[in-house]
């Protein structure tokens, strides 16, 4: 399920984020949050899990969460990033681990659901910038971001339906509630913290 490498994101080609206006700062800082907390998603799978299967799917999309995470890094200033990281960090850990509990499939139906709620911020996102000339830089960021998010969702779709897990549980369907709430509510407290 690799991915052919894209050309290397610099953040010497985006405009610099403290003359962005403030709406789309708070929605960069909420996107940096969410990153972080999609490295700790993985993390917190590849801590406790043993399973090869698991394992090998957490380190190739950790892979590209860090690449997401090290740009967010590079081009926020300090003051325009979440003044609560460590709380991305552990909750993102805890929900990785948390995944485990369900097996694969649990692994798999949460990655599904993150990254389903994240492909529709990008969206919603990229949606606003649409028409604005001056940031075409930062739409082509969202636009690849979106794209990685949603391979790693149909990949986690896809491994969930080769597991035989077809037909969705009423667990699993509560359990994709709770995590598009939780991801949710993380942004909203994170365009502001």
């Amino acid at each position: 399920m690799n991915m052919p490498a894209p050309p290397a994101l610099l953040v010497e080609d985006m405009p610099p984020a403290d003359s962005l206006e403030q709406r789309l700062q708070a929605d960069l800082r909420s996107d940096h949050a969410g990153e972080t907390g999609a490295v700790w998603i993985y993390r917190g799978i590849l801590a406790l899990s043993r399973d090869p299967e698991i394992r090998a799917f957490a380190r190739e999309h950790l892979e590209t969460e860090k690449i997401h995470l090290a740009f967010f890094d590079n081009w926020l200033p300090r003051h325009l990033q979440s003044r609560v990281l460590p709380l991305w960090r552990l909750a993102g850990w805890t929900l990785g681990a948390l995944s485990l509990l369900g097996g694969r499939r649990g692994v798999y139906l949460t990655i599904d659901a993150v990254e389903t709620f994240v492909v529709e911020h990008y969206q919603e996102q990229i949606a606003r910038l649409q028409h604005q000339q001056e940031h075409r830089e930062v739409r082509a960021v969202l636009r690849r971001f979106q794209r990685d998010e949603d391979h790693h969702r149909s990949d986690a779709a896809e491994r969930s339906a080769a597991d035989g897990s077809n037909q969705e549980s009423w667990i699993g369907r509560r359990w994709r509630t709770v995590v598009g709430e939780g991801s949710r509510l993380a942004v909203m407290a994170a365009r502001r913290l």
